[in-house]
């Protein structure tokens, strides 16, 4: 990955003040438009198997990478807009799931639980 995220936030941030787009992107139309591309996302799977989806053609896999590009995008946009340093929040997440799924209770087993 070349860009950093913060080069993604500023090319996002011009696209958007060359629109004069900003007056839109409130935090709450930026998690709609969010949910809305990755429900577009989901679409290119629907009704494929386990198999078929792990076995995409080149085409499809090009219309799934754009609408990955549109989800991490409206993300960028919104951890912008509430000023939240994503990069740092995921790794203090992952953390957090390192010590809710730990490895000798989680390897190979899908069930959601918690210790709590």
């Amino acid at each position: 990955m070349s860009d950093s995220i913060q080069q993604l936030i500023q090319r996002l941030q011009q696209f958007a003040d060359a629109r004069d787009w900003g007056q839109f992107h409130s935090p709450k139309n930026l998690a709609s438009a969010l949910i809305v591309e990755a429900g577009e996302l989901l679409e290119h799977f629907q009704w494929m198997s386990e198999s078929q989806s792990r076995e995409l053609n080149e085409e499809k896999k090009q219309q799934v990478a754009y609408e990955m590009a549109d989800v991490l995008l409206y993300l960028i946009q919104l951890s912008s807009a509430l000023n939240i340093d994503l990069l740092t929040a995921a790794k203090k997440k992952m953390a957090l799931n390192e010590q809710k799924y730990p490895v000798d209770l989680a390897k190979g087993n899908s069930r959601k639980y918690s210790e709590n």
